[in-house]
Protein backbone atom coordinates (compact mmCIF):
# COMPACT_ATOMS: atom_id res chain seq x y z
CA UNK A 1 0.00 0.00 0.00
CA UNK A 2 -1.07 2.66 -0.65
CA UNK A 3 -2.75 1.58 -3.88
CA UNK A 4 -6.15 3.28 -3.78
CA UNK A 5 -9.29 1.56 -5.05
CA UNK A 6 -11.02 4.11 -7.26
CA UNK A 7 -14.68 5.06 -6.98
CA UNK A 8 -14.77 6.59 -10.45
CA UNK A 9 -16.98 4.70 -12.91
CA UNK A 10 -16.57 6.95 -15.91
CA UNK A 11 -18.94 9.32 -17.64
CA UNK A 12 -22.58 8.27 -17.62
CA UNK A 13 -23.15 9.69 -21.13
CA UNK A 14 -20.00 8.64 -22.96
CA UNK A 15 -17.13 6.24 -22.38
CA UNK A 16 -13.94 5.51 -24.26
CA UNK A 17 -10.43 6.91 -23.94
CA UNK A 18 -10.72 9.34 -26.83
CA UNK A 19 -14.20 10.61 -26.02
CA UNK A 20 -13.25 11.09 -22.37
CA UNK A 21 -10.16 13.04 -23.43
CA UNK A 22 -11.56 15.15 -26.27
CA UNK A 23 -15.04 16.13 -25.13
CA UNK A 24 -13.94 17.87 -21.90
CA UNK A 25 -11.13 19.63 -23.78
CA UNK A 26 -13.32 20.94 -26.58
CA UNK A 27 -16.76 21.43 -25.06
CA UNK A 28 -16.17 22.58 -21.49
CA UNK A 29 -16.45 26.32 -20.80
CA UNK A 30 -15.71 27.66 -17.31
CA UNK A 31 -15.71 31.38 -16.48
CA UNK A 32 -13.15 32.56 -13.91
CA UNK A 33 -11.93 36.06 -13.16
CA UNK A 34 -8.17 36.34 -12.62
CA UNK A 35 -5.82 39.02 -11.38
CA UNK A 36 -2.38 38.66 -12.93
CA UNK A 37 0.97 39.26 -11.28
CA UNK A 38 4.38 38.88 -12.90
CA UNK A 39 7.04 36.91 -11.05
CA UNK A 40 10.49 38.08 -12.08
CA UNK A 41 13.05 35.26 -12.12
CA UNK A 42 16.71 35.42 -11.16
CA UNK A 43 17.81 34.57 -14.72
CA UNK A 44 16.04 37.63 -16.12
CA UNK A 45 12.93 35.83 -17.33
CA UNK A 46 9.42 35.90 -15.87
CA UNK A 47 6.43 33.71 -15.03
CA UNK A 48 2.89 35.09 -15.04
CA UNK A 49 0.71 34.04 -12.12
CA UNK A 50 -3.08 34.28 -12.42
CA UNK A 51 -4.79 34.68 -9.04
CA UNK A 52 -8.36 34.15 -7.94
CA UNK A 53 -8.55 35.34 -4.34
CA UNK A 54 -11.38 35.15 -1.86
CA UNK A 55 -9.25 36.30 1.07
CA UNK A 56 -8.72 33.02 2.90
CA UNK A 57 -5.54 31.55 4.43
CA UNK A 58 -5.66 28.44 2.24
CA UNK A 59 -4.09 28.41 -1.21
CA UNK A 60 -4.18 25.99 -4.12
CA UNK A 61 -1.37 26.27 -6.69
CA UNK A 62 -2.07 24.77 -10.11
CA UNK A 63 0.37 23.70 -12.85
CA UNK A 64 -0.97 23.08 -16.36
CA UNK A 65 0.03 20.55 -18.98
CA UNK A 66 1.91 20.78 -22.28
CA UNK A 67 0.93 23.91 -24.21
CA UNK A 68 -1.75 24.70 -21.64
CA UNK A 69 -2.13 27.79 -19.47
CA UNK A 70 -4.21 29.23 -16.65
CA UNK A 71 -6.95 29.50 -19.26
CA UNK A 72 -7.13 25.73 -19.77
CA UNK A 73 -10.60 24.51 -18.88
CA UNK A 74 -9.36 21.89 -16.40
CA UNK A 75 -7.43 24.63 -14.55
CA UNK A 76 -10.41 26.97 -14.46
CA UNK A 77 -12.65 24.11 -13.34
CA UNK A 78 -10.42 23.52 -10.33
CA UNK A 79 -10.23 27.24 -9.58
CA UNK A 80 -14.01 27.55 -9.61
CA UNK A 81 -14.52 24.41 -7.52
CA UNK A 82 -11.95 25.17 -4.84
CA UNK A 83 -12.68 28.89 -4.55
CA UNK A 84 -16.23 27.89 -3.71
CA UNK A 85 -14.74 25.79 -0.89
CA UNK A 86 -12.65 28.44 0.76
CA UNK A 87 -9.38 28.42 -1.20
CA UNK A 88 -7.49 31.20 -2.85
CA UNK A 89 -6.10 29.86 -6.13
CA UNK A 90 -2.93 30.63 -8.05
CA UNK A 91 -2.84 29.30 -11.61
CA UNK A 92 0.74 29.25 -12.85
CA UNK A 93 1.52 29.95 -16.49
CA UNK A 94 4.81 28.28 -17.38
CA UNK A 95 7.35 30.37 -19.30
CA UNK A 96 5.92 31.43 -22.64
CA UNK A 97 2.42 30.11 -21.89
CA UNK A 98 0.66 33.25 -20.63
CA UNK A 99 0.10 34.83 -24.03
CA UNK A 100 3.40 36.71 -23.90
CA UNK A 101 6.68 35.24 -25.22
CA UNK A 102 9.22 34.74 -22.46
CA UNK A 103 12.47 36.67 -22.70
CA UNK A 104 15.05 33.90 -22.88
CA UNK A 105 15.86 31.17 -25.38
CA UNK A 106 14.91 28.56 -22.81
CA UNK A 107 11.25 27.90 -22.15
CA UNK A 108 9.36 25.46 -19.93
CA UNK A 109 9.84 21.71 -20.01
CA UNK A 110 8.94 18.52 -18.15
CA UNK A 111 11.75 18.81 -15.61
CA UNK A 112 11.92 22.56 -14.93
CA UNK A 113 11.75 22.31 -11.14
CA UNK A 114 13.73 25.54 -10.78
CA UNK A 115 10.58 27.35 -11.88
CA UNK A 116 8.43 25.39 -9.43
CA UNK A 117 10.87 26.38 -6.69
CA UNK A 118 10.71 30.05 -7.71
CA UNK A 119 6.91 29.99 -7.59
CA UNK A 120 6.81 28.20 -4.24
CA UNK A 121 9.35 30.57 -2.69
CA UNK A 122 7.33 33.53 -3.90
CA UNK A 123 4.11 32.08 -2.55
CA UNK A 124 5.74 31.25 0.80
CA UNK A 125 6.11 35.00 1.34
CA UNK A 126 2.32 35.30 1.16
CA UNK A 127 2.22 33.43 4.47
CA UNK A 128 -0.69 31.09 3.79
CA UNK A 129 -1.46 28.66 6.60
CA UNK A 130 -2.28 25.79 4.24
CA UNK A 131 -0.78 25.24 0.81
CA UNK A 132 -1.80 22.49 -1.60
CA UNK A 133 -0.73 21.94 -5.19
CA UNK A 134 -2.17 20.22 -8.24
CA UNK A 135 -0.35 19.32 -11.45
CA UNK A 136 -1.78 18.03 -14.71
CA UNK A 137 0.12 15.93 -17.26
CA UNK A 138 3.46 17.73 -17.87
CA UNK A 139 2.76 19.98 -14.88
CA UNK A 140 2.19 16.88 -12.78
CA UNK A 141 5.53 15.45 -13.86
CA UNK A 142 7.38 18.63 -12.88
CA UNK A 143 5.54 18.76 -9.55
CA UNK A 144 6.34 15.15 -8.68
CA UNK A 145 9.98 15.62 -9.66
CA UNK A 146 10.16 18.74 -7.49
CA UNK A 147 8.81 16.85 -4.49
CA UNK A 148 11.10 13.86 -4.92
CA UNK A 149 14.44 15.13 -6.15
CA UNK A 150 15.40 16.83 -2.85
CA UNK A 151 17.04 19.71 -4.68
CA UNK A 152 14.98 22.59 -3.32
CA UNK A 153 13.51 23.32 0.14
CA UNK A 154 9.78 22.68 0.15
CA UNK A 155 7.56 25.20 1.98
CA UNK A 156 6.45 23.98 5.39
CA UNK A 157 2.89 25.06 4.59
CA UNK A 158 2.62 22.50 1.77
CA UNK A 159 0.28 19.83 3.12
CA UNK A 160 -0.66 17.80 0.05
CA UNK A 161 -0.19 17.47 -3.70
CA UNK A 162 -2.31 15.83 -6.36
CA UNK A 163 -1.21 14.92 -9.88
CA UNK A 164 -3.49 13.82 -12.71
CA UNK A 165 -2.66 12.06 -15.99
CA UNK A 166 1.10 12.18 -15.53
CA UNK A 167 3.48 10.74 -18.17
CA UNK A 168 6.00 9.96 -15.43
CA UNK A 169 8.04 7.85 -17.85
CA UNK A 170 8.63 10.50 -20.49
CA UNK A 171 10.44 8.41 -23.07
CA UNK A 172 7.94 5.55 -23.00
CA UNK A 173 5.02 7.98 -23.25
CA UNK A 174 6.67 9.80 -26.16
CA UNK A 175 6.69 6.53 -28.08
CA UNK A 176 3.05 5.85 -27.17
CA UNK A 177 2.12 9.30 -28.46
CA UNK A 178 3.91 8.55 -31.75
CA UNK A 179 1.44 5.75 -32.49
CA UNK A 180 -1.09 6.13 -35.29
CA UNK A 181 -3.99 6.10 -32.82
CA UNK A 182 -2.71 9.34 -31.28
CA UNK A 183 -2.04 11.17 -34.54
CA UNK A 184 -4.76 13.77 -33.96
CA UNK A 185 -3.28 14.73 -30.56
CA UNK A 186 0.26 14.78 -31.90
CA UNK A 187 -0.68 17.08 -34.77
CA UNK A 188 -2.41 19.45 -32.38
CA UNK A 189 0.54 19.63 -29.99
CA UNK A 190 3.11 19.97 -32.77
CA UNK A 191 1.18 22.80 -34.41
CA UNK A 192 1.31 24.75 -31.14
CA UNK A 193 4.97 23.90 -30.56
CA UNK A 194 5.75 24.84 -34.16
CA UNK A 195 4.33 28.32 -33.54
CA UNK A 196 6.39 28.63 -30.35
CA UNK A 197 9.60 27.78 -32.21
CA UNK A 198 8.87 30.27 -34.95
CA UNK A 199 8.49 32.95 -32.29
CA UNK A 200 11.79 31.84 -30.73
CA UNK A 201 13.46 32.12 -34.13
CA UNK A 202 12.31 35.74 -34.38
CA UNK A 203 13.74 36.47 -30.94
CA UNK A 204 16.97 34.48 -31.39
CA UNK A 205 17.64 34.09 -35.13
CA UNK A 206 21.24 32.95 -34.60
CA UNK A 207 20.29 30.25 -32.09
CA UNK A 208 17.19 28.63 -33.61
CA UNK A 209 17.38 26.66 -36.86
CA UNK A 210 13.96 26.12 -38.39
CA UNK A 211 15.16 24.20 -41.43
CA UNK A 212 13.94 20.82 -40.13
CA UNK A 213 10.83 22.06 -38.30
CA UNK A 214 8.44 21.05 -41.08
CA UNK A 215 9.68 17.46 -41.05
CA UNK A 216 8.94 16.81 -37.37
CA UNK A 217 6.20 14.26 -36.73
CA UNK A 218 6.83 13.09 -33.14
CA UNK A 219 7.73 14.40 -29.70
CA UNK A 220 11.02 12.50 -29.86
CA UNK A 221 12.00 14.36 -33.03
CA UNK A 222 10.96 17.73 -31.60
CA UNK A 223 12.71 17.15 -28.28
CA UNK A 224 15.83 15.89 -30.03
CA UNK A 225 16.11 19.04 -32.13
CA UNK A 226 14.78 21.69 -29.77
CA UNK A 227 13.65 20.89 -26.22
CA UNK A 228 16.77 18.94 -25.26
CA UNK A 229 19.50 21.19 -26.68
CA UNK A 230 17.73 24.44 -25.72
CA UNK A 231 17.64 23.33 -22.08
CA UNK A 232 21.10 21.90 -21.69
CA UNK A 233 20.50 18.26 -22.64
CA UNK A 234 22.49 16.44 -25.32
CA UNK A 235 19.40 15.02 -27.02
CA UNK A 236 15.86 13.81 -26.42
CA UNK A 237 16.93 10.66 -24.61
CA UNK A 238 19.13 12.61 -22.18
CA UNK A 239 16.24 15.00 -21.56
CA UNK A 240 13.80 12.19 -20.88
CA UNK A 241 16.19 10.34 -18.58
CA UNK A 242 16.97 13.40 -16.51
CA UNK A 243 13.43 14.72 -16.24
CA UNK A 244 11.06 11.77 -15.87
CA UNK A 245 9.50 11.85 -12.41
CA UNK A 246 9.34 8.06 -12.16
CA UNK A 247 12.86 7.91 -10.74
CA UNK A 248 12.01 10.38 -7.96
CA UNK A 249 8.75 8.89 -6.67
CA UNK A 250 10.38 6.66 -4.06
CA UNK A 251 11.93 9.68 -2.33
CA UNK A 252 8.74 11.76 -1.96
CA UNK A 253 8.00 12.58 1.68
CA UNK A 254 4.89 14.71 1.35
CA UNK A 255 1.40 13.23 0.90
CA UNK A 256 0.81 12.87 -2.83
CA UNK A 257 -2.06 11.34 -4.77
CA UNK A 258 -1.24 10.31 -8.34
CA UNK A 259 -4.32 9.60 -10.46
CA UNK A 260 -3.68 8.00 -13.85
CA UNK A 261 -6.60 6.47 -15.75
CA UNK A 262 -6.01 3.01 -17.16
CA UNK A 263 -7.56 4.11 -20.45
CA UNK A 264 -5.39 7.25 -20.79
CA UNK A 265 -4.30 7.24 -24.46
CA UNK A 266 -1.11 9.17 -23.67
CA UNK A 267 0.42 6.89 -21.04
CA UNK A 268 2.74 3.89 -21.28
CA UNK A 269 2.38 0.95 -18.83
CA UNK A 270 5.42 2.23 -16.91
CA UNK A 271 3.41 5.35 -16.00
CA UNK A 272 1.52 3.31 -13.42
CA UNK A 273 4.17 3.08 -10.65
CA UNK A 274 2.68 0.30 -8.56
CA UNK A 275 5.92 -0.84 -6.96
CA UNK A 276 6.84 2.69 -5.88
CA UNK A 277 3.42 3.26 -4.32
CA UNK A 278 3.58 -0.05 -2.46
CA UNK A 279 6.85 0.91 -0.80
CA UNK A 280 6.35 4.65 -0.23
CA UNK A 281 3.70 5.48 2.42
CA UNK A 282 3.45 9.06 1.10
CA UNK A 283 2.58 8.11 -2.48
CA UNK A 284 -1.07 7.18 -3.10
CA UNK A 285 -1.66 5.71 -6.55
CA UNK A 286 -5.18 5.61 -7.95
CA UNK A 287 -5.84 3.96 -11.31
CA UNK A 288 -9.50 4.31 -12.34
CA UNK A 289 -10.59 2.28 -15.33
CA UNK A 290 -11.92 5.40 -17.03
CA UNK A 291 -11.02 9.05 -17.31
CA UNK A 292 -8.98 9.48 -20.47
CA UNK A 293 -6.24 12.11 -20.36
CA UNK A 294 -7.07 15.03 -18.04
CA UNK A 295 -10.72 14.15 -18.43
CA UNK A 296 -12.54 12.54 -15.49
CA UNK A 297 -15.91 14.00 -16.41
CA UNK A 298 -18.91 12.29 -14.79
CA UNK A 299 -21.70 14.03 -16.66
CA UNK A 300 -22.08 16.93 -19.06
CA UNK A 301 -18.92 18.90 -19.95
CA UNK A 302 -19.74 22.00 -17.86
CA UNK A 303 -20.64 20.18 -14.66
CA UNK A 304 -18.32 19.47 -11.75
CA UNK A 305 -15.71 16.82 -12.48
CA UNK A 306 -14.81 13.77 -10.46
CA UNK A 307 -11.17 14.90 -10.42
CA UNK A 308 -12.12 18.05 -8.52
CA UNK A 309 -14.08 16.10 -5.93
CA UNK A 310 -11.32 13.50 -5.65
CA UNK A 311 -8.71 16.19 -4.99
CA UNK A 312 -10.90 17.74 -2.30
CA UNK A 313 -11.40 14.40 -0.58
CA UNK A 314 -7.65 13.66 -0.56
CA UNK A 315 -6.77 17.10 0.75
CA UNK A 316 -9.37 16.92 3.51
CA UNK A 317 -8.14 13.48 4.53
CA UNK A 318 -4.54 14.67 4.74
CA UNK A 319 -5.32 17.90 6.60
CA UNK A 320 -7.62 16.20 9.10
Amino acid sequence: MPIVASSFNGNKWFKGKHAETIIPALFRSVSVQYTRTCLELVDGDFIDLDWHRIGNRKLMVLFHGLEGSAQSQYIKGFVRYFSQRGYDCCAVNFRGCSGQPNRLLRSYHSGATDDIDAVMNHIANEKYDILVSVGFSLGGNVLLKYLGEKKYPIPTALKAAIAFSVPCDLEASAYVMAGWQNKVYMQRFLKSLDNKMRQKALQFPEAVDLSALGTIRTFHEFDNLYTGPMHGFKNAQAYYQACNSLQFLAAIQHPVCLVNAKNDPFLAPSCFPISQAKTNPYLFLEMPQYGGHVGFSEGLPNQQYWSEKRAEAFINEVIS
